[in-house]
């Protein structure tokens, strides 16, 4: 995009959803300069609460939409179920980064699994359930396997393990029988994730490959740089980057890997910035969000360099005493540790599974860094 092209400061800049990575895009749109309207119809969603503008609405408000078209100069979104004709009804009159066409691949997993497999990109072995007469019969080779709805599903939700096609057929009555991916559980080494970059130009800046690990389908902990191999570190970002090119991807990207025998396999796509990124507000020299802003501005891309090794920790509201939020857990046992940056999402309400904020601990080496992250985490009595 050429200089006159670019959308600077002190813009309007709209975000679909109000959640906490519209409140870190806030921040980060705050940061350089520039304004933000959100939509999202919680009257108290996180970004909302910050934004210059909350249009308190529902994604597909007619009325909601024509606002925003016609004071934003450019429109992004934090999460993949907004609605694909949202998206493309916005595009009309105002640039939106990314596409409906990206988002609408993402937030459906049958089009996702069919994307990636037809693209080339290595998936583990699944079958397309729209009917109960679609689940392999017991002497497939698929079971064990996760049945996972197509749409609507995340962090564990949506989901059911199945050993036989009895299982398989429990589980797709209780998901109403909707349209389901059934997918083989592999054995698996680790999980691993990358996020990067992509602008209207196809540069690209990846950030590190992250380590992570999960509780009850939640991420629980990322370590940054991962510990496996250079190779495998390195295939995910290649991979990756395959990606975003394949998709035409215009925006912040999330990809997570499954490691199988040292091999990697694409498990899923995040239109958005992710989760397992979430470090780099504190351990890179531009973090994700403002890339986020640095795409659908034009502006040139940040560089994405890790100065610090880091370790995040999700905080859920499992470890919250109550769900009216009167009584906080013990932060002073996080907060007295010099490297650890404490990040808490402004909600309203704790619930199990909620994700309520995360911390990160910088480390002058890794080893540092995850034994105090680990302590921390131990303290606060995160997953007991």
């Amino acid at each position: 995009m050429s200089q006159s092209s670019m959308i600077l400061p002190p813009a309007m800049l709209g975000m679909l959803g109000g959640g906490q990575l519209g409140r870190f895009f806030v921040i980060a749109a705050h940061e350089m300069g520039y304004k933000v309207t959100v939509l999202d119809p919680d009257q108290n969603s996180p970004a909302g609460k910050i934004a210059d503008v909350h249009i308190c609405a529902k994604y597909d408000d007619a009325e909601a939409l024509a606002q925003m078209a016609a004071t934003c100069q450019a429109i992004t979104t934090e999460f993949e179920n907004v609605p694909a004709t949202t998206l493309r009804t916005l595009a009309q009159s105002v640039p939106v980064r990314p596409s409906a066409e990206a988002v609408g691949i993402a937030q459906h997993r049958v089009s996702e699994k069919n994307f990636l497999k037809e693209a080339g990109l290595p998936v583990a072995p699944y079958a397309v359930i729209d009917a109960e007469s679609d689940l392999p019969a017991d002497d497939s080779e698929i079971y064990p396997a996760i049945l996972k709805v197509a749409r609507f599903g995340y962090d564990g939700k949506g989901q059911a393990r199945v050993a036989n096609l009895s299982e398989a057929k429990a589980a797709f009555a209780a998901f109403s029988q909707e349209e389901c991916v059934l997918e083989k559980m592999l054995k698996l080494d680790y999980e691993v994730s990358v996020v990067l970059a992509r602008d209207v130009n196809g540069h690209v800046a990846t950030f590190p490959t992250a380590e992570n690990s999960h509780l009850n389908g939640i991420l629980d902990i990322s370590i940054v740089p991962a510990r496996g191999s250079d190779a495998v570190n390195h295939q995910a970002q290649k991979l990756a980057i395959s990606v975003a090119e394949k998709l035409q991807y215009t925006g912040v990207l999330g990809v997570e890997f499954f490691v199988c025998d040292g091999e990697l396999l694409v498990n899923e796509i995040a239109p958005r910035p992710h989760n397992s990124g979430h470090y780099t507000l504190d351990a890179c020299i531009t973090n994700q969000f403002e890339q986020q802003v640095r795409v659908m501005t034009g502006l040139p891309l940040g560089s994405s360099r890790q100065h610090s090794p880091a370790v995040m920790v999700n905080l859920l509201g499992d470890i919250w005493p109550n769900e009216a939020l009167q009584t906080e857990p013990a932060w002073q046992l996080a907060l007295g540790a010099p490297t650890l940056k404490m990040h808490l999402y402004g909600k309203a309400e704790a619930r199990a599974g909620r994700k309520m904020g995360h911390f990160t601990v910088l480390g002058t080496n890794r080893d540092d860094a995850i034994k105090l992250a680990m302590q921390v985490r131990s303290e606060l009595k995160i997953g007991e």
